[in-house]
């Protein structure tokens, strides 16, 4: 693909304290991220925590991918008036990136929500969220796997007829898993499109938009034939 007819899709960093790479606060992102876009067709483009800038970011990209990171969304934005203690929070990212999702819904720009972005997403779109799942669902798996983010974690079986399984042309799919929260209720705007065997929420979209689709798990490892094509798909998306 010529590089000048590349949709240019927007990555959301993630930030860290002073420390480690910085004396100074510092954005980061596994590179992944911006070479499973790339493998598929897209320009890459980076897109920092200025939820001021939103609207100046999206004039400039085709579509949005949110990623996930070692934080969650605050509770209050979904009505929870408490907080579980497991939970942390990243506000000026989180504000942000909301900014970017409902900017882009508005717009009609395609979207994919990975991990925390797929809860992120479901909050935009009127869901709530389990604030941690071990003490919240009885008999859960182990979401957060204790091997290599490369290698699956569990099953998931695909919602036949969803947006999702017409990319994934399957009915299960082998995922990593990474998150003790996870969604509750996808909202009135949206449907669950995954599950896991103990009933957890994996993915949801949204058919009144052009492409709005969140995955639990991380697709830009690339474990299951599926994942390369919801990259594709989101590229695709952008050229419909």
């Amino acid at each position: 693909m010529n590089i000048r007819t590349r949709p240019a899709i927007g990555v959301t960093l993630d930030s860290e304290q002073p420390g480690g790479y910085s004396k100074y606060p510092w954005y980061a992102l596994r590179t992944n991220y911006l070479d499973a876009v790339a493998a598929t067709g897209g320009l890459p483009m980076a897109l920092p925590h200025n939820a001021e800038l939103a609207e100046a970011f999206l004039d400039h990209i085709d579509a949005l991918v949110v990623t996930g990171g070692a934080f969650d969304v605050d509770p209050g934005l979904y009505g929870d008036g408490a907080r579980h203690d497991s939970v942390t929070l990243k506000a000026g990212r989180t504000q942000a990136e909301l900014a970017l999702v409902q900017g882009a819904l508005a717009r009609n720009l395609p979207v994919l929500g990975i991990c925390g972005g797929e809860q992120l997403l479901a909050v935009a779109l009127g869901g709530t969220l389990v604030q941690h799942i071990p003490d919240a669902i009885a008999g859960a798996l182990e979401h957060e796997q204790k091997t290599p983010r490369h290698q699956p974690g569990h099953e998931v079986a695909v919602v036949p007829g969803t947006l999702l399984h017409r990319i994934v042309g399957s009915a299960t799919m082998n995922v990593n898993t990474a998150h003790h929260q996870a969604v509750r209720a996808p909202g009135p705007r949206a449907i669950v499109n995954a599950t896991a065997a103990d009933g957890v929420i994996e993915g949801i979209e949204a058919a009144s938009y052009r492409f709005c689709l969140g995955v639990q798990w991380h697709p830009e490892f690339f474990i299951d034939p599926g994942d390369r094509r919801i990259f594709d798909a989101l590229v695709a998306a952008c050229q419909s």
